[in-house]
Parts: C-alpha cells; structure tokens; sequence
C-alpha cells in the first residue's frame, strides 16, 4: 500500500505529456499573495494529506507567497455538498478565506450518471462560475478559475476491484464538459484525465489506492502535471523539496482542525447553545478556538515561502489569541451540573479502585495497566489484541477534539506483557491518531478512524512504530466525534464493521458507483480488499459496539438508548432485530465470552458495557435454540438474551468501561475511561475537570480454571493457520483471519482447498471447520458455489444459517451490485400528518415539534419513536396522564426536568428502580420549540389535546428563571394535581 515509483521517468513523461498538449490559459491563474481555495470532491479533498500539489506550486513561484486553503470535501458534486446541520456554507467560507483563486475539483461522483447526466452537470457547473462571479469573496474583484478534469480510474488488475473501462468512459465525456464550460465561461483548465492514464502506463507500482483515489506517490506525480500545466513551465522535483512539504504538512493540519473541526455539532450545532457557569455556551468557547487557528494557519504560510526559498523560518505563534476560560460546573456550579450523575473529584488509585468491584465468586480482578504504571494511557476507549498477543489501545486524551495550542497526545499504544504475569511491562507508541474511536488489525496493519477520514497505519522495519500512513477512507461524519465511526471489528465474512450515529453527514467515495451519502444513524460495512462501503442497518440514534459470536451471529448496541440487538439478514439488506429487554444505558461495547479460562457454563454469554449507573459489564444468557418470551415465539437462529446476576461491577463513580476483549491468555480485559464527567450536555465542552490524566485497563480471571494457553499464529505457514480456525476459542480464530488477510490469495485458497479434504460434510462435529472454510474465501473474495452449498446442507442449522447470510452477502446484500445507487436521506424526522382536531396553524406547530422530538439526545433517546417508553427506566408518553391537563406543570417538567418517583398509567418509576432524572431543556429549546415538541407530545400515539402556546412556555420560563434544580412529581402535583381522567 505504498508504492514507490522513480519520479525522474515520471517527470519525462509528463514533459513528453505536456510538450505537444494544448493547456487552456484563459488568464494568468496565480498572481502575488493570492489565496487559493480548492473545493470539489474527495481528488482535491486528499491533496491536503500529502501535500505535493501546493508544495511544487510554491516552490515553482516562491516569490508570490501564496496562501492555500483546502475546502474540498469527499462525495461533493456541483449541486450537492452535503454538510453537518449549520455548518458554515461554502459561499460563506470562500468569503472567509478572502479567495482569489479557486481550484475546482468535480466530475467525478457526477461521472456515474453517464451521458445523461453531462448537460445538467455542464449546466451546474457553469452556473456556479456565474454565481460566484458575482460575489467578490476578496472584497474587491471576481475570484478566477482553474477547472481541473478528474483523473483517470487506473486498472490495478486487481480482481477484487473494477478494472475502470466503464467508468473511464464516462470520465472521458466528462472531462470533455469540464474543457468546454471552461472555454464556454473563459477560465482555466487543465487535463488530468488523459495525463493520468500515461502516468499509470509507466508506472512501476500502483499510483492509486483503489482505482480511483491516488496514493501519496500518485499525488506528488500528479502535482507535477498540474504545477506544469498551471506555469507552462515543467517543475522540478527532489528530495530538497521535503522541507516545503513539511511546512505545508504543518500548515494543513492547522487548517484541517479549523475547516473540517470535528465535534461541530458543539462548536456550531445544537449543543453550541447550551449554557453553563455564567451563562457561558460552548459555541462561546468553540467558535473561539476557531479563531485561534485561524491565526495559527495564517503562522505557517512564512514558513513555507521560506522554505520553497531555502531559508529557514521559526514561527512564532505569540499572537494567538488565549483560549476562553472555561470555569467548572461540577457539583453543581451550573443548573445542567447534578452532583448525583456525576462521580466524584477524588480519584482512586488503580489498585485502590479494585476494592469498588465486585465480580462473581471463583473470579478475580487485577490492575493490568493504568495511568501510573503506562504513562499515556489517558482515557482508552477501544482495545483489541494482535496476532502476537499483545494488547493494544487506542487513548483518547482529547476528547472530543485537540484543543489549538496544546500538545495532540491521542495514540495508539501496544501494551506488552513481557514476563506473563498479568500486568502490562511497557507502552509502545505506535502511531498519533487525532480522535481514534475505533481501530482494527488487516493486511498486515492497522485501520483506525481519524475523524473526518479512516487511515491505514503500518509498520514495515519491525520496530512496532507505523511508517507507512495512507488516507483509506474518507467522508466520516465527524460533527459528534463519541458517536462519530466507532468500535470496529474484523467480521468473518472479511468486512471491517462500525457505527455511528445522528446528525452526522457521511461522504465515502469509492469506485463502484456514486458516493454514499448519508445522514442515517446506523452500522456500515466496509470491505478493504474490495473497497466496497454499505450502510448495512440502521440503528438510532447513537450506536455504539458490535461483536460476533462462535457461528457468526452479529450483535450491536445503541450507546444513547442502551438497546441491543441481534442484525440478521432481511430483504435485500440486514435489519436489527432486539435482543435483550433494555436495562441500563447509556452502553459503549459488548463482547462474546469465549474462553477457556472462563466456567464452561457462562461461554458465548453476552457482555455489555454501561458507564451510568451499573457502571460495568451486564452478562445475559443467549438463547440460540429458539425461546418462548410471553407470546413471541424465538425460532432457532433468532436470538433473545435473558439478564443474569451481576458479572462485573464498580461502585467507583469515576468508573467508565469503554470496551471488553479477551486477550490470547483468556482472561478479560475491561479499559475504564476514568471520569468524573461523562456527560457531553452537562458540562461544557472544556470543563477543566474533564478528565485528561487517568486511563486503566482491569483483567478478570476464574481462579479454578488455568489460563489459556497461548497459540502461535503470527508468521505461521498457512497450513497451520488454517488449523487454528478448528480452535473452539473466538479470539483464536479471529486473530488467526487478521493473519490470513496478509496473506497471498491464491496460496491461502489453494491451501484451503487441501485442509476441506480432511472433513465429512456429514458430520456435525466438522460443520463449524467448513463454515470457516468458508467464511475465508469470503474473507478474500472468492466464490466457491460448491463450498457454500455443502455448508448450506449442513447437518448443523446454525452453520445452515452462517452459509446463507454468505449467500445473501454474494447475492442481493453485495455492495458491488452495478447499477445500485446508495441511499442518500437528509432528515431522519418521520413524515407527519396533521391530526384532525388541530387547526392549520397547530398543525404547523405539530410538525415541527415532530422534527424536535426526534433530535439526537432529545425526548426520542428515552421515550422511543413509539412513545412507549423504556422500561423500567423511562416511561411512556402515549396515554400517560402528564402530558395532558396543566400546561404549566407540563412546560415546567420541560423547561427544568424531572427527578423523583412517579407514577405514570399506574405503574411506578422510581430512582431507587435506575431512573435517571429528566434532562433540563430550557438552554437547548426556546419557546417555540418546546411549544411545538409539547403539542407534538400530547397529540401523537393516541393521545389527544390542545395545543401549547409560545406565550405560555415564556410565561412560565420567566416566572422560574431562577431556578437550577429539577423539579419532583411531589411539587408538580402539589401545585397542580392531576386532573381526574375523563
């Protein structure tokens, strides 16, 4: 994945290129001190990562001192740049960055309509010139354009990817349009279909990642062709120019925090209103730290005009605005501050905190590693466990995002266990990664999310420190960065798996079709050998965890609402089907036991993390065989799981269980994040007591059983690899795939092919062997209709069930399918119709309090889509007696929350039963919005009322302004008693 190719050949090819090439120069693009935006798709989107294109342009004129400012984005076409809810418009940034030029980058994503598609783009793209003609984003003239062609689709002849005949097809017809809208309007333009396919027909190794999506050595040839065609001139490239690069690297960075920061929804979204000490909001503090690297980016321009000049520059970052200070609301400094969700400003020790868990009898826990013992194991969040058996995790100091002007300290770290005693010896760093929620082994590497992009980290010298750092994936949504792509896993059938949640738009390119767009909460699939991308099943609104068990059924959580499920095949995609009856939330992961270590009577139990309340791992009995629960039938197959007694558990408030896997010893691994404040609506964003300093990792043991034995599987022949997928021990085998996806495709089939000779597809105890057999050509793309069959008649029905979710993933579920647009959805709000009894204009309020109702962390998190509540913790709203009757006790229960027993259609709710308070809405919603939610409410599910005024709730607002304090039921009834039902 990072191919080197000699540049020098490259270089004489493109002069050859360019020397009879008629390049459009309708103006001089570049003057002196211009600012130069690039907007379009994921072509100009990836330039920022590697740099090349603006390093050879300043160093060809490093006299102009040019100012580059990176706003394209993955997926965008002309008439479609889908953005997190108030993000800032593209009008509106180009006027920020003053631009003069802009360097656009579209036909690519529009490329797929084929020829139909050409007039309406040439259309598009044309009236975007006219438009931003008319808007002089420096201030004082029109902006001049350079339209650059896409590039061409490469054929890696690769048989897991397109080989690009299609797609360059219409890649040639639309860079034709790009060519005469540019002559039509009189702007710039310059070819890289065509110099593109000259570069791939010389070249020694790949120059894309995919077909499409050019790798680091692509970019750089590519900047050569476009600094030519930009200054007639053909640019000189050498190693004297990685001191640039390094500038504009730097540089990049700065602005890449600043225009794709992450955890927008805090900065400019909905949270950016919530208030906390003194009235201070978070966009306060947010739109702030914008501001300040908005300085910092303008710092480094000096560094890279001296640089291209060969001069040195040191940066002096003095007049950097300070950050706003931010005072604590912990303990109730603020009326969003409950010292009873909170946990406490003392923290335990690592081993001190051991003596708050409990665990079941025969079972103990120890201290594996934490902040004392691994300097820079601050608030882990994911952990998985590498073909060597070693621990990794990824620590998210940060969170939720890097704060301008201080040290980026998220990592990535190995955490060996050198003597075997239960206790990690080291840290080794192997890789900085900016907001790493989730990461996983393939291919000889590491795949972790990086919020707005998925990157491929590598060692390649041994030494456990990656070298090797390729953009994989881009378009992540990142305007909520907890529930931004999370937890990932390795499936058995090959796929990397995550989720992630509401109000975060997703862009991923790839080279099957048109972008995935999408706004939907839900579990994506993503198949690196393929580079195939698929929103595989929804679940709102904030997902969080997915795990596999012994016969590949697959499980996942929603974090915010504490649900799990079963995801099964349904229709032409998958769905998530309940699991369990809902207990806790809100829950970060779950895993599958599966060790030898651990009492044979409790294996392939389900695991889930909670980090309020239970505050550690629930276990649930799974049902396989089929179960009765009341009047459901559970076929074999359709999994339920029935809640167990405690299995681990803190009394620790600071507690936080992130994540849980068994390492190659069996024994269980549980990260704690470590904090007081877990909540992202309580406190502000930068609360000083948000916790950057403790991070632990517990091992849970069953004294009366041996620990696991270790398995070899790193650098074994493939032949005994594929003995170990006869393991009984998840782990075992999932690490055992990790390995095989490293490995040649054709020796690891052929070797397959010989291992199935030694099993009888007739008996059952060889079922699982085959299943595996299986699965590993599905793991590298190749069809065995024979092999699928001979699973599909199984004599075990689980592995029957296993070998037609395969079907289903090689037949109507294959993200490949041609022809397949993704789905493309904006608003997750359900379509309402007025009821009947409301007039025009209540029926106006009615809708929009559907759309408020429906909002992340809003009153749909706890009372469902349905109404209906969650019990035992949240109770229903259709048909209880609170949302008819008194509007003020209504508005107040709103505005300030609720926090007490109470009783609701004569069943009892009650803290001591695990019912969080109410949250507080009177700093998210103004008057309107929570008449509207309020009339909403009383008028949906059955129920029927008048509708809330805005006047009302201001009255009521005004009259309680003061007070920072739930109410209780008790009060409400007091002052207003229940009305008598009708």
């Amino acid at each position: 994945m990072n191919p080197i190719c000699s540049f020098a050949k490259a270089s004489a090819i493109a002069w050859t290129l360019f020397a009879g090439a008629s390049v459009v120069h309708a103006q001089l693009p570049l003057q002196k001190s211009d600012t130069i935006c690039l907007i379009g798709n994921g072509l100009g989107d990836r330039m920022q990562h590697d740099g090349w294109v603006e390093t050879v342009i300043q160093s060809e004129l490093p006299d102009h001192q040019l100012h580059f400012r990176n706003l394209a984005h993955s997926g965008d076409t002309v008439s479609s740049r889908p953005r997190s809810k108030d993000f800032m418009a593209d009008v509106q940034y180009l006027t920020h960055c003053k631009a003069d030029v802009l360097f656009v980058f579209f036909g690519y994503n529009e490329s797929f309509a084929g020829e139909k598609g050409v007039p309406g783009f040439k259309k598009d793209l044309g009236g975007m010139i006219d438009e931003y003609r008319g808007l002089k984003f420096n201030g004082e003239s029109a902006p001049r354009f350079v339209l650059f062609s896409p590039i061409a689709h490469e054929d890696l002849k690769d048989p897991n990817l397109p080989d690009g005949t299609a797609n360059n097809r219409n890649l040639a017809l639309y860079t034709q349009a790009i060519a005469e809208v540019a002559e039509q309007k009189d702007v710039a333009f310059v070819d890289l279909f065509n110099p593109s396919r000259e570069l791939y027909a010389e070249a020694k190794s790949p120059l894309t990642l995919n077909g499409v999506h050019l790798l680091p050595e692509g970019n750089k040839q590519l900047a050569w062709v476009i600094a030519y065609g930009l200054t007639g001139t053909p640019p000189t490239i050498s190693k004297s120019l990685e001191p640039v690069r390094q500038a504009v690297l730097d540089k990049n960075w700065h602005w890449h925090c600043r225009y794709r920061a992450t955890d927008g929804n805090d900065i400019w979204g909905s949270r950016s209103k919530l208030a906390f000490v003194d009235g201070q909001t978070n966009g306060e503090v947010l739109q702030h730290e914008l501001k300040m690297l908005d300085v910092l980016t303008a710092n480094r321009d000096p560094a890279i005009w001296a640089a291209a000049k060969g001069s040195s520059y040191k940066i002096d970052d003095s007049n950097v605005p300070p950050p706003v200070p931010v005072v604590s609301n912990v303990g109730g400094g603020s009326r969003s501050s409950k010292p009873e969700k909170e946990g406490s400003e003392k923290y335990l020790g690592g081993e001190e905190a051991i003596e708050k868990i409990k665990v079941p009898k025969g079972f103990k826990v120890n201290l594996f590693a934490d902040e004392e013992s691994i300097p820079g194991l601050i608030n882990p969040v994911q952990m998985q466990v590498d073909t060597k058996g070693r621990l990794w995790a990824a620590c998210w100091s940060t969170y939720p995002m890097w704060e301008p002007m201080k040290k980026m300290t998220d990592s990535i770290l190995i955490l060996p266990d050198d003597d075997g005693d239960g206790k990690a010896d080291r840290a080794i760093e192997f890789a900085k990664v900016h907001n790493p929620v989730g990461f996983e082994f393939w291919n000889g590497g590491v795949i972790v999310t990086s919020q707005p992009d998925v990157l491929f980290l590598k060692d390649t010298d041994g030494d456990d420190v990656a070298d090797v750092r390729v953009v994989l994936l881009q378009g992540i949504g990142s305007a909520d960065t907890h529930h931004s792509a999370n937890n990932l896993i390795y499936g058995p059938d090959g796929a990397i798996y995550w989720q992630s949640g509401v109000f975060l738009r997703n862009a991923y390119e790839h080279p099957w079709g048109p972008a995935l767009k999408t706004g939907n909460s839900a579990m994506y699939r993503f198949d690196p050998r393929r580079y195939t991308i698929s929103l595989h099943a929804m679940n709102s609104p904030n997902p969080h965890g997915t795990s596999f068990d012994y016969w590949g059924y697959q499980f996942a959580n929603d974090g915010t609402g504490g649900r799990s499920y079963q995801v099964r095949p349904h229709g032409d995609g998958f769905k998530m089907f309940p699991l369990v009856d809902k207990e806790v939330r809100p829950v970060t992961s779950d895993a599958i036991i599966s060790s030898s270590n651990f009492p044979e009577e409790i294996q392939q139990d389900f695991l889930l993390m909670n980090v309020i309340g239970y505050l550690g791992a629930k276990r649930y009995d799974l049902h396989r065989e089929g179960f009765k629960k009341g009047k459901i039938n559970y076929k074999l197959g359709e999994i339920w799981g029935t809640p167990t007694d405690d299995f681990f558990r803190s009394a620790d408030k600071n507690f936080r269980p992130t994540d849980a896997v068994f390492g190659a010893d069996g024994a269980l691994y549980i990260s704690d994040w470590h904090n007081i404040i877990i909540g992202h609506m309580q406190h502000n964003i930068r609360d000083p007591k948000r916790d950057k300093q403790h991070g632990r990792i517990y091992r849970m043991v069953y004294e009366d059983r041996p620990l696991q034995k270790n398995v070899a599987i790193d650098g074994l022949p493939i032949s005994q690899l594929l003995r170990n997928l006869e393991h009984p021990i998840d782990d075992v085998r999932h690490r055992t795939r990790v390995e095989l996806s490293e490995r040649n495709t054709a020796e690891v089939i052929s070797a397959v092919s010989e291992w199935v000779k030694t099993f009888d597809p007739k008996k059952d105890e060889h079922a699982h062997h085959l299943l595996e057999a299986l699965w590993v050509h599905q793991q590298h793309n190749v069809k065995n209709e024979d092999l699928l069959q001979v699973v599909l008649d199984s004599p075990n029905p689980h592995a029957r069930i296993a070998a037609a979710t395969v079907k289903h993933l090689w037949g109507p579920a294959d993200p490949a399918k041609a022809g397949e647009a993704p789905p493309e959805e904006e608003d997750e709000t359900p379509r309402v119709r007025k009821p009947k009894h409301l007039n025009k204009e209540d029926g106006r309020t009615y809708a929009k309090g559907a759309e408020v109702y429906h909002r992340d962390a809003h009153c749909v998190t706890c009372h469902q889509p349905n109404g209906e509540g969650l019990a035992p913790a949240y109770p229903p709203l259709a048909g209880s007696e609170w949302v008819q009757g008194s509007d003020e006790r209504l508005i107040k229960l709103t505005l300030h929350g609720l926090w007490g027993p109470i009783t609701v259609k004569g069943k009892h709710y009650g803290p001591e039963g695990g019912v969080p308070p109410m949250t507080r809405f009177a700093e998210l919603l103004n008057d309107e919005e929570v008449a509207a939610v309020l009339t909403y409410v009383r008028n949906s599910w059955g129920n029927e009322g008048p509708a809330v005024q805005p006047d009302a709730v201001e009255k009521v607002r005004a009259a309680h302004s003061k007070r920072n304090t739930f109410w209780s039921p008790e009060e409400l009834l007091k002052d207003h008693p229940m009305e008598t039902a009708k």
